[in-house]
């Protein structure tokens, strides 16, 4: 089997860690039980372009157990789980090309592995998988029936592919589930971003001025673990209604030309580039800490970060101290990669569980329905979502109450008045 993994001899560390995921993961437990009884992946190809952790591999798993032929390569140069790459060619067959903290022209050539065995579906964690097949392999377009996308950057970029007529295969964007969106976004981001950087920098954040670039789904849950630690939030926003949402939420909002001299740590999760400039860097005060939540790395200026610096070294695991001709010091975590995987673990598997149960479950809709599908993005249909949340409600062991025959004729009539 051809494969790409750091060391194979950490298989067994990962499969144990793989198990602790799966215990808090009962959705995705159902729909493997439902997918080895009903092989609805049976001869299907899947290159899956996501962050090699223990929940993603929970899913690969999943879709092998449903027929599918899983490749799997990362989506992230520093979000590899190297035991987990290795437990996933030893333990369980499945093809992987991941080793943390692989150069760029390993990145893409791991990406080529994947896509090696022609793909029918596309599984991607930003769109890389989808980009490369469009510009690098086109030759391979014709196998491809469809795709997921899971995170916003992603979908962002397929938009813009839509939009312009050149995406040439239908994508389901997983990102825009309820069930995705409002609990991986917001408490999976919010508490695998604070871990990060407290992981990284053993700092205190209660009495701190806390900044969060963007107050889309991942902000709101950042801002809301920051300030549930003790720290003074300041939100900055582009968008009216979000900043009119932060302030009734009750943040601070303002440019970030005013927040940079006052943040102690800084976090981006904007799906932008540049959220943070030289002009910022340049008037942050001795000690900041900056760090990003966003897919790429871009949306920190480190570059400019770079030109400021006098010296730069090195002073913890993850941790670089940049100094400036001034003395003052501003630190970057992850080289500026999403946070909370390079410096932690990610996402709790709880919440990756909906995550990636909208991944099977979309990847089977494909498989039934991409005849009629059109080259465009297309949201998971809502009745994946209702049944995620009444399989992960069941998995909590949480009842809830169900409408009488006399409420539903009221909610479906007209007549009935005050």
């Amino acid at each position: 089997m051809d494969y790409d993994v750091k060391d194979i001899k950490l298989a067994d560390a990962g499969k144990l860690k793989i198990e602790w995921a799966e215990a808090t993961m009962p959705v995705l437990r159902l729909i493997r039980k439902r997918f080895k009884r009903q092989q609805p992946l049976k001869g299907v190809r899947v290159t899956a372009c996501l962050h090699v952790t223990t929940e993603t591999a929970n899913l690969a798993i999943t879709l092998k157990a449903g027929g599918a032929d899983v490749r799997l390569c990362a989506s992230n140069p520093l979000s590899t789980q190297d035991e987990i790459a290795a437990a996933l060619v030893q333990h369980e067959g499945i093809p992987t090309f991941a080793i943390k903290g692989e150069d760029n022209a390993t990145y893409y050539r791991h990406i080529e592995s994947a896509i090696a065995h022609r793909p029918h579906l596309s599984m991607d964690d930003g769109a890389d998988v989808v980009s490369h097949l469009h510009s690098k392999r086109k030759d391979l377009l014709r196998n491809v029936i469809g795709g997921t996308e899971e995170t916003t950057t992603g979908v962002i970029r397929l938009r813009s592919m839509a939009e312009k007529k050149v995406l040439k295969f239908p994508v389901i964007s997983v990102n825009d589930a309820d069930t995705k969106h409002m609990f991986d976004n917001r408490y999976g981001t919010g508490q695998s971003t604070m871990d990060g950087i407290i992981r990284a920098t053993n700092r205190l954040i209660c009495g701190s001025v806390f900044v969060v670039a963007g107050y889309g789904w991942c902000g709101r849950g950042i801002a809301m673990r920051a300030k549930g630690m003790g720290a003074d939030v300041v939100v900055t926003e582009v968008d009216p209604l979000k900043a009119l949402e932060a302030v009734m939420d009750g943040y601070r909002v303002m440019p970030m030309e005013e927040a940079a001299p006052i943040g102690d740590f800084f976090v981006t999760v904007t799906g932008n580039l540049k959220v943070i400039r030289g002009e910022h860097f340049a008037k942050m005060k001795d000690g900041a800490i900056v760090c990003n939540s966003g897919h790429f790395n871009v949306e920190l200026d480190i570059p400019a970060l770079e030109k400021l610096a006098k010296k730069r070294k090195v002073v913890r695991d993850g941790v670089e101290q940049f100094t400036y001709k001034n003395g003052n010091r501003v630190s970057l975590l992850g080289e500026g990669r999403l946070v909370n995987l390079a410096t932690a673990e990610g996402h709790p598997s709880s919440v990756m569980d909906m995550s990636f149960a909208n991944q099977a479950l979309a990847a089977e809709y494909i498989v039934k329905n991409y005849k009629m599908l059109e080259k465009k993005v297309y949201p998971v249909p809502a009745a994946i979502d209702k049944e995620i949340s009444r399989l992960k409600l069941a998995g909590m062991g949480v009842n809830i109450d169900k409408l009488t025959k006399e409420q539903e004729k009221y909610l479906a009539s007209w007549e009935m008045g005050t």
